[in-house]
């Protein structure tokens, strides 16, 4: 539904109120019969989402599918498969000190959800959560960005064809406006993947209610290629790199372009700068730029009409992207891969960039676009630091063949997640969460992960037949009591 007044949300919010208790109390059963539905919905009109896809940023049709219905049936198929377990209670450790009673780890809904969800992705990071939320037994309102209107309208149409608005509702309209007046509402949980700007100001409003709060940010998602990316290789009689380490260079270059090229670098976890040894630059910067050539196109008029190219959300993210390559090309950056923008068309060219410096506007905040900066480092303990000091980052990449390497890497430095020699596929394991850490998130989700983050973990004790606690209830002085606390006391000591 369009967003028309706060009183019409406040009606709604209202109504999902008094479903919440009814939905809380569906069996795995009946929850599995809802998923079944909306997945039988997806596969049965995700050609109209590849029709809206295209008109709104000219996702091709197979990336659409790779990155947003496949992992959307994916999770679907993840919560059909697992609910029941995941549903149970779980049985607590027996306390010797309260012998006849027995405790439970029992999952209940949150309550009332509200869902935001980005442009780059506004099919997967929709349906993603709000199958994790129906999971749990939850009522949801979902706000998809405007950015992407065709997509909105079609979400909009799906899910009203498979929930009453009193269980999962579709809010369109301006994000800035309508989000801020679904916040004054008490939601229990709220679930916001975006921007960590935009999502301090999510958690600000969502916590005056004392609602908890999962958000799914960014941030500049570092490569760190190891010096030693082809082990124990020596150079070759005229000092060069040898065979070997030129292809274990070349496949590092071909898997980062196409991390940072998939959906035209708008990706919360893209590489979004590379740390390369001094040596192996122009190697790297070389064998990149081949990679995107020869995925996309030779010249850059060739790139611009690959259909397999994504193009930007806006004019002012590709007036931004100009505005940062020619900050850095008149600091001293060498292009070694470029193009000719068309804010008409919203065409950001492919670009690599060398002889980068940290002061340069492309290194201040994540590019959000297929902008690739290589920064030279010494050291791998450069490398390291110049990591460490900066933001905590959604995903972390590394490059090589060194185990030490590889550990000193992942125990100096923190992130929401790490891939080892590939890109964006950690992501895929529905058993491992996928989240933030620091300023790119809070929480997390995916799998059970998900139907974790839109569940309360309710702690239940049940008192059996003998209440060993009345041993020390008051009078504390008598000596009964006292006597009994120092046996406890002496028995304790011998564990």
């Amino acid at each position: 539904m369009q967003f028309e007044s706060f009183t019409a949300l406040k009606k709604l919010f209202e109504a999902q109120g008094n479903r919440r208790w009814s939905i809380a109390q569906t069996t795995a059963k009946e929850r599995i019969a809802k998923l079944q539905e909306l997945r039988a919905e997806i596969v049965r009109r995700q050609e109209e989402f590849y029709t809206a896809i295209w008109e709104d940023f000219h996702k091709p049709r197979f990336e659409a599918w790779l990155c947003e219905v496949f992992p959307a049936i994916e999770e679907i198929d993840c919560a059909i498969s697992h609910l029941e377990e995941w549903m149970r209670d779980k049985s607590g450790k027996w306390l010797y000190f309260l012998p006849t009673t027995k405790s439970r780890l029992h999952y209940e809904p949150k309550g009332r959800c509200l869902i935001f969800a980005p442009w780059n992705y506004p099919f997967l990071l929709l349906i993603s959560p709000i199958v994790s939320a129906i999971a749990a037994g939850n009522t949801v309102i979902a706000k998809p960005s405007h950015k992407t209107p065709k997509v909105s309208a079609f979400l909009a149409s799906l899910l009203e064809g498979v929930f009453e608005a009193n269980e999962v509702a579709v809010i369109e309209g301006a994000g800035a406006e309508v989000g801020d007046e679904l916040l004054k509402l008490p939601f229990d949980h709220v679930f916001f993947t975006g921007s960590p700007k935009v999502g301090v100001h999510v958690a600000e409003l969502a916590t005056s209610h004392h609602a908890s709060v999962t958000l799914e940010l960014g941030g500049k998602s570092p490569v760190i290629i190891l010096p030693d990316i082809a082990v124990d290789v020596a150079r070759d009689n005229n000092g060069g790199h040898t065979r070997e380490q030129c292809r274990a260079l070349k496949d590092a270059a071909e898997k980062i372009a196409w991390g940072k090229m998939l959906n035209a670098g708008q990706t919360c976890i893209a590489p979004d700068y590379v740390l390369c040894p001094r040596d192996l630059v122009p190697a790297f910067a070389e064998a990149a730029a081949a990679a995107v050539q020869k995925m996309y196109g030779e010249t850059d008029e060739q790139r611009k009409a690959s259909t397999d190219l994504v193009h930007i959300i806006d004019e002012n993210a590709c007036s931004r992207h100009q505005r940062l390559v020619a900050d850095a090309v008149d600091r001293g950056a060498t292009p070694i891969l470029s193009g000719e923008f068309d804010m008409e068309n919203r065409y950001t060219p492919a670009t690599i960039l060398t002889n980068v410096t940290p002061d340069m506007e492309v290194m201040q905040s994540e590019i959000f676009g297929p902008i690739l900066p290589i920064l030279a480092y010494d050291t791998l303990d450069e490398a390291i630091s110049f990591v460490q000091n900066r933001p905590k980052p959604l995903s972390l990449y590394i490059f090589g063949k060194s185990q030490p390497d590889m550990d000193k890497v992942l125990c100096q430095t923190t992130a929401g997640s790490t891939c080892i020699n590939n890109c964006i596929i950690q992501i895929e394991n529905l058993d491992l969460p996928f989240g933030g850490v620091g300023m790119s998130g809070t929480g997390n989700y995916h799998g059970f992960y998900g139907f974790r983050a839109f569940s309360h973990e309710r702690n239940v004790m049940e008192q059996g037949f003998f209440d060993a606690v009345r041993l020390f209830h008051p009078p504390y002085k008598t000596k009964g009591l006292q006597t009994l606390s120092q046996k406890i006391l002496k028995f304790l000591k011998k564990f």
